[in-house]
């Protein structure tokens, strides 16, 4: 599908543009260790970790859940910032996009304090409108409360001018809720059932790719 120049782009943050796999694995493992369960490995959590903590951890700590979460938290909060690295050719998209008139901001899953504090200790405050993450909204992804909080103030209302960009199947979910357009980003294989009924416009496999795009608007 060719593309045409959206009027706002969302991104998500954790493997979209930053690598946060080694610091969610790490995380998961020191927390299922401390409840007594045996820990993913990285390619479990790879597939499952794409909700909030407060959707998911409930399916798997059961009534132990808030307990999990506060481990979770104190684990991810020791490591993250050591650990984060922003993806290859991630900033010049974000750079390409500084200079248009495409309202930018952030949809993420990440707790809204961690995620802030994320965007901040890599320096790209700057480059987005705002920043939402887990718990900002009423509800996470893949409700589209995010992206309504996201676009308040915009002018831009969610729809067809409006792209989602992200690397999970919730991602994409979200972008079918807010009816924005499903951009996925990654090395997934989007044949695979999970996605047949959240199929993306487009796959871009590398941020090259998609600040391409972005250019040839301008």
């Amino acid at each position: 599908m060719k593309l045409t120049k959206p009027k706002a782009i969302l991104f998500d943050w954790d493997n979209t543009l930053a690598d946060t796999w080694p610091t969610i694995h790490q995380a998961m493992s020191e927390t299922f260790t401390a409840m007594g369960q045996e820990p993913w490995s990285i390619e479990v959590t790879k597939e499952r970790v794409h909700r909030s903590h407060r959707e998911s951890f409930p399916e798997i700590f059961g009534d132990r859940w808030e307990e999990a979460g506060d481990l979770y938290i104190h684990n991810f909060k020791r490591i993250h910032l050591e650990k984060l690295t922003p993806l290859e050719d991630a900033e010049e998209v974000l750079k390409a996009l500084q200079v248009t008139d495409i309202y930018t901001a952030l949809v993420s899953n990440k707790t809204g304090e961690n995620l802030r504090l994320e965007v901040d200790h890599v320096g790209w405050n700057d480059y987005f409108s705002k920043v939402i993450g887990a718990k900002d909204a009423e509800e996470d992804k893949p409700s589209p409360k995010p992206v309504i909080m996201a676009l308040e103030g915009s002018g831009v209302a969610p729809g067809r001018d409006v792209w989602f960009v992200g690397d999970s199947v919730t991602d994409m979910e979200c972008a079918y809720n807010s009816n924005c357009v499903p951009i996925f980003y990654g090395d997934q294989d989007l044949r695979l059932d999970k996605f047949k009924n959240f199929r993306p416009v487009r796959h871009f496999k590398n941020h090259g790719e998609l600040v391409s795009v972005i250019k040839s608007f301008f």
